[in-house]
Order: structure tokens, then sequence, then C-alpha cells
């Protein structure tokens, strides 16, 4: 018997649809997907795609659900330098680019930082202000904002910030069975000194606000930002889909001066030399 109906199953709780609703969407009779979800029928290939594609499930698990139901994947996951990608490096360097002299970044689904501009060295190696010491494991967008060693110690803000961005991994996680790596993150960094307990409690199915400032200061200056978040549109590749692009844009003049400021400030020792 098939493997494939739990699954099915999860997607469909998961996005909170009832049989009637998905098998109007996917054009199917409600008997056939009942069958399809009890394992007294097995889908074909064709099937599982159709029902993946209205349940929206990301390509890395639409992968597990052609597996389970006996079929082979169909959508590759490349290395971020592979060849054939280079189209895709190029166009992220381009949106880094454009976004200077404000921070941005490319991070992964585990929150992994891949890519960043100058803008967003600066600012974080302002931000840490010389000091050596770093959150632990490769740079990360959730261990960066919760880690003692971070950068939590300049988020004026922090508690809020904390609470929309927990609130973002959980719906974003919402789903995914086939990969707990971005859930060990989650959890990892909700277990360090100083995080407060209610978070670990936060509802990811709460509205969300349209946009959540971060505020940070240090030495003297205060940087008011908040941040646009870009996907790639229609990827089937793995990789390319699980990627995020974001973009910190400057919520008030001073942030603007500041950032300009760093960056000159940059620019100077080299064009001294």
């Amino acid at each position: 018997m098939s493997d494939v109906g739990p699954l099915l199953r999860h997607w469909r709780t998961a996005r909170r649809l009832s049989q009637l609703a998905l098998a109007a969407e996917a054009a199917v009779s409600v008997r056939h997907l009942c069958f399809l979800e009890t394992g007294r029928s097995s889908p074909s290939r064709a099937m599982v795609l159709r029902l993946a594609e209205v349940l929206d499930v990301p390509l890395r698990e639409r992968n597990a659900l052609l597996l389970a139901a006996g079929f082979a994947p169909v959508y590759r996951e490349s290395d971020l330098d592979a060849p054939e990608l280079a189209s895709v490096r190029g166009a992220l360097d381009a949106i880094l680019a454009q976004q200077e002299p404000f921070p941005a970044l490319v991070m992964d689904r585990d929150w992994d930082i891949r890519y960043a501009n100058a803008g967003a060295r600066r600012f974080f190696a302002f931000l840490q202000g010389g000091r050596t010491a770093t959150p632990p494991g490769p740079p990360n967008v959730l261990r960066r904002m919760f880690h003692p060693d971070g950068v939590r110690r300049h988020v004026t803000n922090w508690e809020e910030v904390a609470e929309a961005l927990v609130r973002r991994a959980r719906r974003e996680a919402i789903g995914g069975v086939t990969d707990e790596r971005a859930r060990r993150v989650l959890d990892e960094v909700l277990a360090y000194p100083g995080v407060p307990a209610s978070l670990a409690s936060v509802d990811a199915g709460a509205p969300l606000l349209p946009v959540v400032p971060v505020r940070y200061a240090r030495a003297g200056r205060e940087f008011d930002y908040f941040s646009t978040v870009t996907t790639l549109g229609t990827p089937q590749d793995v990789t390319l889909q699980e990627l995020r692009i974001e973009c910190f844009f400057p919520a008030d003049d001073a942030t603007r001066s500041h950032a300009r400021h760093l960056a000159a400030s940059a620019a100077a020792p080299a064009a001294s030399a």
C-alpha cells in the first residue's frame, strides 16, 4: 500500500482545507480523494502533482510525495555554485547591489545567510563594534538576532522583532515533514539565555503585522529599518524556491543619513590608499 495517503491528509490539514474544498479545487471527486488519503486507492503521478499544486506544497515536499507514491522525484536540488545557476546568481548580485548603501541579504530555508551586500556587512560590523565573539555555526539570521553574542543587545524593540521572527519562522515551517533543520534552529535560539519563555508559545496562525520595524542603536546612532522579503518567481529547482531575499529600507531620514555615512567612511580608506 502507498504511503502517500497520510502525507496528502497532512498537507490538506496544514492548509486548512476540507476534503470537499480540495476535491473541488483539484477537480476530483470527494470519494476518490477519500480513497487516496486512506490508501484504498493509489494516485497516479499526475494526480500527485495536481494535488501538490493545489495545496501549494513546496518543491522539496512534492518530491517526498512522489517518492511516497512510488514515483521518482521530478524537482532537482542544485548547488548555488552550479554553472547552470550562474544567471540566477547574477540576478541576486544585481538585487543586492541595487540596495546599496542599505543592507540586503539572501538566506536559505534554514535562515543561513548565503550572500550579503556591502551595506549589510558594514552595518553588522558596526553593530559588532570590533567584538570577536559571534553566534555559533554559519551566519544565520535567527542566531544573529537571538544569541547574546549577536545583535540582540543593539535592537531597542527586540521583543517585538523576536516575536515577529518566531511567528514567521513557524508559519514558513507549517506542513514541512521531510526536513527538521529549520525547526531545530528555531528550537536552539529559543533556548538561548535571556530569551523569554513566552516566545515558545507564539501562535504561527495569528495575523502578521504589515510591517515590523527593527530599531537599532549603537554609539549614539539610531537606525530604524523595515524589510521586504522577496522570492524567485515560479522556480523549478528546490534550492531556488527556498531562497529568500531580504532588503532593509530606512524608515526615516536619520537612518538614511547614518547608512550613507557608514558607506562613505568605508570608502574613504580605500580612496586614500
